[in-house]
């Protein structure tokens, strides 16, 4: 055999015995050099790690691939594995035990990926990782124990993330820097540790002060890349470098208020002011304990640093705006608040002809009032009002069950007609009573009806409540007024009254009419559903 026969037998021979050094992943490619054999990936339609990694590659790069996730011994093959570069995939999650057997593995690379968090433990399998990059990514949280397992690390690179508030005790607890405090006692060299932190949104507030002072502190061999950190928030310190920041401990909201007890007129605007003491900011709110549809103005200002005011501002008071109002501040540490009690006063009501003319424009005031809508768990009522002043009337709504004698009262403001009530229970008599402003209820004011009996019932009828109405309409009267003459009008109050009965008897005949129609329909309705008899329906 000639010798080139015989080489070219050799090596055939040494590649049936080592078949990973001719073997390559499929869509990629594979080197050699002074560093050893090499996997590159690059732009792949790659989505998973591929489990036939040769097990001589000692340097792998995979990027702008479709990777999602590193799973469980993702490299398990490649355990001579030293180089690792993942970057600009969209790798999210990273498996606890994602490195698992990659115990010489020095050079891990992150970059441009969309993690949120990292198993910080998964570094108990690198320990002798020396370079981590995790920037351009989103994390938002770095625990304390995050660096406890990179004794040997001297570049990590945070850089471009998500990180707002962070604990000094992440490098208290890091090795590397334990290893540089005992180095400055014993005055020994070690090798330099380089930290990348900037662009990341800080909030320079209490709970950013550790590290802030850990930040100043910092001296070789840690080095800061970028040693001008930058606040985002708050507002007032946005823009800071953190050497020129001071920042005070963090300390539990306190509430206080300049007045705590207002007294103002009907239909003046009142102003409410809280101010509030804690640190970080707290969040402010308001709280009242009447049920009512009425929007109030809050705004919250900063006077300093740790002090902010709450202004709630009620335009033109009710009488039903009158009650103890509440300000409340929280934290993460705790919340106090402060009540503020408020007395509205109604105008002192003269007997005289403007107040007779008063009278009689809520006397006349028509509502009429329907049950608009049904389903099978609730309705939804609707009114029309005719009175003078629509936009600045308002509308006590009283509902409940029939026998109670108190009933849940609802505000309504001007220019809304509708209120939907739902969770009715079934085979129960229900009544809802509209009356103007915050006036008892009086008799033609309220509907009455009643719910069917069960769920089977109402899937017969349609899937609607079996309303059966009593009263469908009424006339919203105030009969006081029609006494309110003295003697200043007494010369004119049989004219004036005269002419409100005579109102008063077309609103009672239209009334009328309309709930003779209601019944007619109703009766036709229950007739339909098989309620019922047609004999019934003609009486």
């Amino acid at each position: 055999m000639d010798p080139i026969r015989r080489i070219i037998f050799l090596l055939l021979a040494f590649y049936r015995i080592n078949p990973a050094l001719s073997y390559c992943v499929i869509g990629c490619s594979c080197s050699s050099d002074s560093f050893g054999r090499s996997l590159l990936c690059m732009s792949t339609s790659l989505r998973k790690i591929p489990g036939d990694i040769p097990q001589d590659i000692r340097k792998i790069r995979i990027e702008n691939s479709h990777l999602t996730e590193l799973p469980r011994g993702s490299f398990s093959n490649a355990s001579a594995l030293e180089y690792l570069w993942l970057n600009f995939n969209n790798i999210t999650v990273m498996h606890l035990k994602s490195l698992e057997y990659l115990k010489d593995l020095t050079e891990l690379r992150l970059q441009g990926n969309k993690l949120s968090s990292v198993p910080w433990t998964t570094f108990q399998d690198t320990p002798a990782l020396k370079i981590l990059d995790l920037k351009y990514n989103r994390l938002d949280v770095l625990p304390e124990h995050a660096l406890r397992y990179l004794p040997n690390l001297t570049y990590l690179d945070l850089s471009s993330n998500q990180l707002t508030v962070i604990s000094r005790d992440v490098f208290y607890n890091w090795p590397v820097y334990q290893k540089t405090q005992q180095s400055e006692r014993k005055m020994e060299a070690i090798s330099n540790a380089v930290l990348a932190l900037h662009d990341n949104p800080w909030i320079c507030d209490c709970r950013l002060r550790g590290f802030v002072q850990f930040i100043k502190s910092v001296s070789p061999p840690v080095i800061l890349m970028n040693s001008y950190l930058t606040c985002s928030s708050p507002k007032f310190r946005a823009g800071k470098f953190f050497h020129e920041v001071e920042l005070k401990s963090c300390m539990k909201p306190l509430t206080s208020s300049l007045d705590s007890n207002l007294t103002v007129h009907v239909g003046l605007n009142v102003t409410m002011v809280c101010l509030v003491e804690g640190s970080p900011s707290p969040a402010v709110w308001w709280t009242y304990g009447l049920k009512h549809l009425r929007a109030f103005n809050v705004s919250t200002t900063h006077i300093s640093e740790d002090t902010m005011k709450s202004e709630l501002v009620i335009p033109s008071t009710h009488i039903m705006d009158e009650g103890n109002y509440t300000c409340t501040a929280a934290n993460f540490i705790g919340n106090t608040s402060t009540i503020i009690s408020l007395k509205i006063q109604a105008p002192r009501m003269v007997a005289s002809s403007s107040s007779f003319s008063s009278s009689v424009s809520e006397e006349n005031a028509y509502v009429d009032v329907r049950i608009a809508k049904q389903t099978v768990y609730g309705i939804t009522l609707e009114w029309y009002a005719v009175t003078e002043n629509p936009g600045e009337t308002w509308y006590t709504l009283h509902f409940g069950k029939y026998d109670d004698s108190k009933k849940e009262m609802i505000y309504i403001g001007p220019g809304t007609n509708t209120y939907s009530v739902n969770d009715l229970l079934p085979a129960t008599k229900y009544e809802v009573c509209v009356t103007l402003r915050n006036q008892t209820p009086r008799k033609g004011q309220c509907i009455v009806f009643v719910t069917g009996s069960d769920i089977s019932e109402l899937e017969q009828r349609e899937k609607l409540i079996h309303i059966i109405i009593i009263v469908c309409a009424m006339v919203l009267a105030v009969p006081a007024g029609m006494y309110a003459c003295t003697t200043e009008t007494r010369l004119n109050c049989m004219e004036k009254c005269g002419s409100v009965l005579h109102k008063h008897w077309a609103c009672a005949m239209q009334t009328y009419n309309l709930v003779f129609q209601r019944i007619l329909a109703t009766s036709e309705t229950l007739r339909k559903n098989g309620v019922i008899g047609k004999q019934e329906s003609n009486a």
